[in-house]
């Protein structure tokens, strides 16, 4: 989840080339591809304060948030929010142009693989939680219609959330229709939403079980148009310092070498939750990682801190603080690499310097996951793989970027 930014890569909808492998048919899209287009200006020239993006992983999960951390988050929130731009910080987040409604209403939104729900900004909020934002506007959809007694409410363990009622309406990614989409308009919006005037909302794209519509859960997007796909999967191709994509209904071999790497997902935490192999400090293999999930919406890196101590105790001057691992800017950092389908897939140590705290300091983006029953492969991870979402196989494959 992922509400301020240095740059936001807004996404493009661009035809697939001709050599796409799947041409799609008079009247259904079968695959098309995503493609981001950096952004900058407005609230996205502001770079996320780390600690608070910490703060808020934790949260995501509801797992316990250090005090140190707290009190680090929300001191940097009555500050400024932000730190100096740092060239070298691969602090993206991924927004995407999503039709709503007919005519259709444009909103900006992140695609979040570790969430379930389809929701936005709506015209139902106060001034005081929309300012800057495009909103939902059911009332000028004549293709809405709004679910009796359905409403929404996600929470975090920080305390931020949102919550509104339910419409099902048209919803177009990228040529893709789902002709009954439950939108989830927003009519209450905590401040840590609202901050992030880029963004208007989010596209879960777990699974349905954690879908947090009452008293029916609601299906995502990718559920809804599953069948309209060549092939019912997802790829999520977020680079370094640069444009990426997502692709819906193939695979993009041109975007990733050698054999994708496939480990068979458990959906039941509705996560994209898979049992990694071994994980290695650079070349050293360091042995068991565990169960992990592949969350698009989490920037960095959450690991039990037995893989903490493992890795930093070769990074020098890396200090566990009260704030989370930092270590002089100045350090050398080794790759970090999992077994996913038994194929080792590595993120170099660059990756890992997400951020300078200041002092001649910077954050790491490996941190503790203060004991959830699972690491999280965030962003600082994926940017280095082509990572498919196979929804039909129920199965998550890596390769390593072209």
């Amino acid at each position: 989840m992922h509400f301020s930014t240095q740059v936001a890569w807004v996404v493009a909808i661009l035809p697939l080339a001709s050599s796409a492998p799947f041409p799609a048919q008079e009247g259904q899209v079968e695959a098309y591809s995503i493609s981001q287009v950096p952004v900058h200006g407005g609230a996205s020239a502001k770079r996320r304060n780390p600690v608070k993006e910490y703060a808020r992983s934790l949260a995501k999960f509801n797992a316990t948030v250090p005090m140190g951390v707290t009190k680090a988050a929300a001191a940097a929130a009555v500050a400024s929010g932000s730190v100096p731009n740092q060239p070298e910080a691969n602090d993206q987040e991924y927004l995407c142009p999503v039709s709503v409604g007919t005519p259709a209403q444009t909103l900006m939104m992140d695609f979040d693989t570790g969430s379930s729900d389809f929701w936005g900004f709506s015209g139902q909020l106060p001034g005081s939680e929309s300012s800057g934002h495009t909103l939902y506007k059911n009332a000028a959809s004549s293709s809405s219609k709004k679910l009796a007694g359905e409403t929404w409410n996600i929470q975090y363990g920080d305390g931020s959330g949102a919550s509104g009622d339910v419409f099902s309406d048209k919803v177009v990614i990228g040529g893709v229709t789902a002709t009954s989409q439950a939108v989830e308009a927003a009519t209450s919006v905590s401040a840590t939403f609202t901050q992030d005037t880029d963004n208007d909302g989010l596209v879960g794209l777990g699974f349905d079980n954690i879908n947090t519509v009452t008293p029916n859960k609601q299906k995502t997007f990718i559920n809804n148009v599953q069948s309209s796909l060549a092939s019912p999967v997802f790829a999520a191709y977020l680079r370094h310092q640069a444009a990426g994509s997502y692709d819906f209904g193939y695979i993009d071999a041109s975007k990733h070498t050698g054999t994708v790497s496939y480990a068979p997902v458990s959906t039941t935490n509705g996560f994209w939750e898979f049992e990694a192999g071994n994980f290695y400090v650079g070349n050293s293999n360091e042995g068991g990682f565990g169960d992990a999930i592949a969350d698009t919406g989490t920037s960095i890196i959450l690991v039990p801190d037995e893989v903490i101590d493992a890795y930093y105790s070769s990074v020098q001057g890396a200090e566990n603080s009260e704030e989370g691992v930092v270590f002089p800017c100045t350090a050398t950092l080794p790759s970090f690499s999992v077994t996913v389908g038994g194929a080792k897939r590595t993120t170099p140590g660059t990756y890992i310097n997400y951020a300078s705290v200041g002092q001649g300091y910077c954050y790491g983006g490996i941190q503790s996951n203060m004991g959830l029953p699972f690491s999280i492969l965030g962003d600082v991870f994926l940017k280095s793989q082509y990572v498919v979402f196979d929804v039909g196989a129920t199965r998550l494959g890596m390769a390593p970027q072209a």
